[in-house]
């Protein structure tokens, strides 16, 4: 089970990113113990993943390490083992966190849209002053502690045009794990789309070309699509299991299948004084799996994201109807991808084959990491 703590709606950036939930609310101490003991029933007692979001979390510190120290108290009594999260804009990521992160275990992502001028267009400090500076010191510092950290990008049409200068400059910033995804709820024009296409392919020839001479890197939503390829019918990566793997609780205490569900009592689950309600849980977890009339003839059906309640929300309103911009998205990047597949494998990329065609792959690169030293601090 994964639980997303949403510890307010508090954020210390003036941009369109954050879930506002009516009124400024900050989860109290009694709502956060609730939250996750209610997790680790969940689980049975096994491994229990938590993320610290927002708002900005580090707003919040000190329930951070209420947190923290209430899941010692589990891991103590009952040997639950915890998995510690958090996503956070940087602007607090001081080194004093980052003492407290390393000793207790926090991975942390960082969001930032690439290059200045795609990032500075949205995330802006309390004076609209552009925060790209800021950020990419923060980077630097999270960098030297955990190099694996990711970089969470969002790509509107306002900025797809820095897309894949973006994606470079945070490899050469030393990103190895990017995580790009599209505002999806914006106004994907045929314009914007035509220009993400142009991006795409420009992000094919660099992901070629960094393949072949064997860089390691992860690279969202690419990854996702050769896995959908490679793995066939048995590919799962990033469906959508709506209230079963994932839980979200709001600050007022209220539970949720998904982030993106927040603030919208109709598809809360329950509540942590009172716990989920199973039967809910379970219809809309079937109702989100139900294959949409658009979708029965579509071609690839079977490796698109059409079935993620998220984002289908967030754009339509309902988990019922399939969201425009994503099937735009996915038939528009599927091609792309696998004719960049293709020439890898073709080509008898070494580090492609291995890549995704070795299960082992990621826990053999990150010992070679530790051996040879190649992505050292």
């Amino acid at each position: 089970m994964h639980l997303t703590l949403h510890l307010s709606n508090q954020c210390n950036m003036r941009c369109h990113y954050c879930y506002v939930e009516k009124g400024n609310m900050v989860m109290s101490s009694d709502t956060l113990k609730k939250a996750i003991a209610l997790a680790v029933r969940q689980t049975a007692g096994q491994t229990v993943g938590i993320a610290f979001f927002g708002g900005e979390p580090l707003l919040h510190m000190e329930l951070i390490t209420e947190a923290v120290a209430y899941c010692h108290q589990f891991a103590e009594q009952e040997g639950v083992r915890f998995n510690l999260k958090l996503t956070t804009n940087g602007l607090l990521l001081n080194d004093a966190f980052l003492d407290y992160a390393d000793r207790e275990k926090i991975f942390i992502a960082l969001s930032i849209d690439g290059i200045a001028e795609a990032h500075d267009f949205y995330r802006i400090d309390a004076s609209r002053q552009g925060t790209h500076a800021a950020v990419l010191a923060a980077a630097h510092r999270l960098l030297a502690r955990q190099k694996y950290s990711p970089a969470m990008m969002v790509v509107n049409p306002a900025t797809v045009l820095f897309f894949a200068r973006g994606v470079d400059f945070l490899f050469k910033s030393g990103f190895r794990f990017i995580i790009s995804s599209l505002n999806y709820a914006a106004d994907w024009d045929n314009a914007a789309l035509r220009e993400l296409k142009r991006q795409y392919m420009r992000l094919s020839s660099w992901y070629y070309e960094h393949t072949l001479i064997e860089d390691k890197f992860y690279l969202s939503p690419f990854e996702a699509k050769i896995e959908s390829h490679v793995k066939g019918n048995s590919w799962c990566f990033d469906r959508c299991e709506l209230g079963r793997k994932r839980l979200s609780v709001a600050p007022s205490g209220f539970i949720f299948p998904c982030t993106q569900f927040v603030g919208d009592e109709y598809y809360s689950i329950g509540h942590v004084n009172t716990g989920i309600d199973e039967e809910l849980r379970t219809r809309i977890f079937e109702r989100n799996h139900r294959s949409q009339p658009e979708c029965l003839r579509c071609a690839i059906k079977n490796r698109c994201l059409h079935t993620c309640g998220c984002l289908n929300k967030q754009v339509t309103g309902s988990i019922d109807y399939v969201a425009p911009s994503l099937c735009a998205h996915e038939q528009l990047l599927l091609p792309i991808v696998d004719r960049l597949a293709s020439r890898l494998y073709k080509k008898r990329s070494a580090m492609f084959i291995h890549k995704h065609y070795n299960d082992m792959y990621p826990i053999i690169s990150a010992v070679e990491d530790q051996t040879t030293g190649r992505y050292s601090k």
